[in-house]
């Protein structure tokens, strides 16, 4: 006897596989990608470290996770930047001294990543490298000079670091970095490196609009940001708070150049204990009441 509908034997006809839902698998597809996209831009997204301007805290070849909520969101939150720039923001708030925050510079669309160092309000100059905060220096202290491995990412180029690349015992590379402690008014503490005499090292007092903080990077010698104008691809001076998209969490995993699209190769490229560091400033005694 066959089926009355294929011709089939009954066996047969229920063996056959069935037919592949094409929209249904469509829908599923884009409902998890539009789940990544909301979840990129609303709560976290992972992010690359291409430059040197936040060493030592950050190294090129880290990869971190940035929070997008905690300043509120605004056009810069959403991923790939698709949003028109405006100054509008959902459930504003203002970083804290010390946050290391994304941002995207005006007439770019480009991630920055940079310390807060000044807020709505607060007077603040450069003079000879050193922070000076509502007319009183940021305190800095020097500390044990870094010995940081000398790899593809971090190569000690002597044109950026003249003199501080050496050889150890067993043959080893290092680049010998100076290092500062820097504390701001909150307590907020942190490492930094300056380790030369450049135009940056010195910058006239402005006051931070309302609605804008002032950024800058951990290297300081080699860091385009509020110091720097916008014709420079710096940040051209204090930031408007819209333009900041999150606030930096913690690095992930770190590599240090030699990995190649071999998964074998990525191992062997792994900056071992980087993975899990903290991005948050270290919490030390408050240093004085800033100007209101």
């Amino acid at each position: 006897m066959s089926d009355g509908v294929t011709g089939l034997p009954p066996e047969q006809a229920e063996a056959r596989p069935a037919r592949v839902n094409w929209w249904a698998e469509l829908r599923g597809l884009i409902g998890m990608l539009l789940a990544v996209l909301v979840f990129h831009s609303l709560l976290a997204k992972p992010f690359y470290i291409p430059s040197m301007s936040m060493m030592p805290n950050l190294l090129v070849g880290d990869r971190l996770v940035g929070s997008k909520y905690p300043y509120g969101w605004s056009w810069v939150s959403p991923s790939f930047h698709v949003l028109p720039r405006s100054s509008v923001r959902l459930f504003p708030a203002t970083p804290q001294y010390g946050d290391i925050v994304i941002v995207v510079p005006r007439g770019s669309n480009e991630d920055y990543i940079k310390r807060v160092v000044a807020l709505p309000g607060d007077r603040i100059a450069v003079v000879h490298g050193q922070i000076i905060l509502n007319g009183r220096p940021v305190p800095q202290v020097v500390e044990a000079p870094l010995d940081l491995p000398v790899d593809a990412n971090e190569p000690c180029d002597p044109t950026d670091f003249p003199g501080l690349r050496f050889r150890d015992a067993m043959g080893r590379q290092f680049c010998e970095l100076p290092i500062l402690r820097e504390t701001l008014p909150n307590g907020a503490t942190y490492r930094i490196i300056d380790h030369e005499q450049q135009p940056l090292d010195d910058y006239a007092e402005v006051t931070v609009p309302a609605g804008h903080v002032f950024l800058m990077g951990d290297n300081r010698d080699h860091s385009a940001d509020s110091r720097e104008p916008l014709a420079l691809k710096g940040l051209g001076g204090p930031v408007p708070l819209a333009d900041v998209g999150g606030r930096a969490e913690f690095v992930t995993v770190s590599l240090d150049g030699s990995e190649t699209w071999n998964p074998a190769t990525w191992w062997h490229a792994l900056r071992h204990g980087r993975g899990g560091t903290s991005l948050r400033a270290e919490q030390g005694l408050p240093q004085f009441v800033p100007a209101s």
